[in-house]
């Protein structure tokens, strides 16, 4: 298998992610090439890459229109796209027309796109080569009569997904056969409107397991390596909060065989590029698959801390036919690293979104923090896409030290003139339970309705701060203009 040299990437993607494979892109000297909506015209990857074209029409479609991407990298004269997470990374139709077109995808082949892009049939795939699953429906269900019957055959608690989609959405954990319908029903609504298809899986719910994800890297050779595991346990409305690497509470023996299970999958399906295999690990330490994501995923830099491997560096690599440059024993994890998302959301409101402009901006920083942001002061957050408009990563020897750096980083945060979620951040680094590492997917449901989210550096003390040192300013200037006159 011969090795193609990847000279020019379309990012088909916006924020801080195309940022990050921009500035991959520039260290593996290669050309890089960003597309915008009609409100992303002020985002900082666009300045950065070396070219960059507007896509014109709905903000949401200019990044899921994928014939149009693919014409425009084959107008730019790309040899390659990276399509970065969300938006069409894990659509398989997608990297197949890539490999249609003679373009390269950066990730994996269209059809494991397709399998995991598929919850049953890659629960089918994984039980088949002895990875553990929850017991559950092996086909998407659409009739409630079914689905009452499978879920009484199981046992209750049972949770309701969406057989097409993920995030949260179309999601239900129904505790009691008399709550059944309802939320049948409710959640297949729900898939139907943001997926357009309202089929659903019903499987085992396991309460308050932590959600544990391993790392795979996989060339085209059958080299296969983890980087470790991340714990996601923190999560809010099933969607990630706060990722740790490694987990600090996870028996080295749970640990060791979630490793081999994994990389010993991979090998098995012939899996190429990066992956997430996700896990849900029981009060026992019993451990069942529930999905795995065929992209780079947004926690990924706390990995690449403690391992010391660019993951976006290595996807492209591997796209371009190389091998692993390394084996799996000459990789060496190193300290721990916390992943704070920065969400533009309300927490004294339910958390809504909160997009607008950013009046004033003051980034933490210091030995062993990362900032993965594309905002600044002056920049409009948009009210089109997600609320997250950044990633804060500390990392230090030990848990103990990361808990304090990241103490000190979150303090030193400021976002002005829209409301975010490092309040509720600074209240969990300051929380018993996270100290000790006692975490599980349950932590922030129980600890939300005790935290004091105006109690720690509230917005309204540092804005309050920042106009009484600019008025402090403003008299010594005036002091010594009378003093020169």
């Amino acid at each position: 298998m011969s090795s193609t040299k990847i000279k020019k990437v379309l990012i088909a993607n916006r924020g801080e992610i195309a940022l990050r494979i921009v500035r991959a892109c520039k260290e593996l000297e290669i050309t890089s090439v960003a597309i915008f909506s009609e409100v992303d015209i002020d985002g900082v990857w666009v300045r950065k890459a070396d070219e960059c074209y507007p896509i014109l029409g709905d903000p949401i479609q200019a990044y899921l229109d994928y014939e149009r991407i693919i014409n425009l990298a084959l107008k730019c004269e790309c040899d390659a796209i990276h399509p970065g997470y969300g938006f069409l990374s894990e659509n398989a139709d997608f990297a197949k027309a890539c490999e249609e077109k003679g373009i390269i995808f950066i990730g994996p082949k269209a059809e494991h796109v397709a399998l995991f892009g598929d919850k049953m049939a890659s629960k089918v795939a994984m039980r088949n080569i002895g990875v553990p699953v929850l017991p559950g429906t092996d086909e998407p269900i659409l009739d409630i009569q079914e689905g009452a019957k499978i879920a009484s055959e199981i046992g209750f608690p049972v949770i309701i997904k969406a057989a097409f989609g993920g995030g949260g959405r179309g999601m239900r954990i129904v505790k009691a056969e008399k709550d059944f319908h309802e939320m049948f029903e409710s959640a297949t609504k729900e898939a139907l409107k943001y997926f357009g298809r309202g089929e659903v899986f019903i499987e085992k719910y396991v309460e308050n397991p932590r959600h544990i994800e391993i790392q795979i890297v996989a060339d085209k050779y059958g080299n296969v390596v983890h980087l470790g595991e991340r714990d996601c346990s923190i999560q809010r409305r099933h969607q990630k909060v706060i990722e740790i690497a490694p987990s600090p509470r996870l028996n080295t023996k749970t640990r060791k065989e979630l490793y081999r299970v994994s990389t010993k999958a991979m090998f098995k399906l012939g899996y190429e590029s990066v992956g997430t295999i996700e896990f849900l690990v029981d009060e026992n330490d019993n451990f069942y698959f529930i999905e795995m994501n065929t992209r780079v995923q947004v926690e990924h830099p706390v990995t690449e801390i403690i391992s010391g491997i660019d993951i976006i560096q290595r996807m492209i690599e591997i796209a371009e036919g190389d091998k692993l440059n390394f084996l799996q024993e000459e990789i060496n994890f190193r300290g721990y690293a916390i992943e704070f998302r920065i969400n533009a959301e309300d927490p004294k409101k339910n958390f809504i979104p909160s997009p607008g402009k950013i009046i004033s901006y003051l980034a933490p920083g210091g030995p062993g923090v990362r900032l993965d942001t594309n905002i600044y002061a002056g920049y409009k957050i948009p009210a089109n896409y997600d609320s997250m408009v950044g990633k804060l990563i500390v990392w230090a020897l030990d848990w103990e030290g990361a808990v304090r750096k990241a103490t000190r980083a979150l303090d030193e945060f400021y976002i002005g003139g829209v409301p975010t979620n490092i309040s509720l951040h600074r209240q969990i680094v300051r929380d018993e339970c996270f100290k000790n590492g006692n975490l599980d997917t349950g932590y922030l449901d129980r600890k939300l309705q005790h935290f004091n989210l105006d109690a720690i550096h509230c917005i309204e003390d540092e804005e309050k701060k920042m106009k009484h040192i600019t008025k402090v300013i403003e008299t010594i200037k005036k002091k010594n203009i009378n003093v020169r006159h």
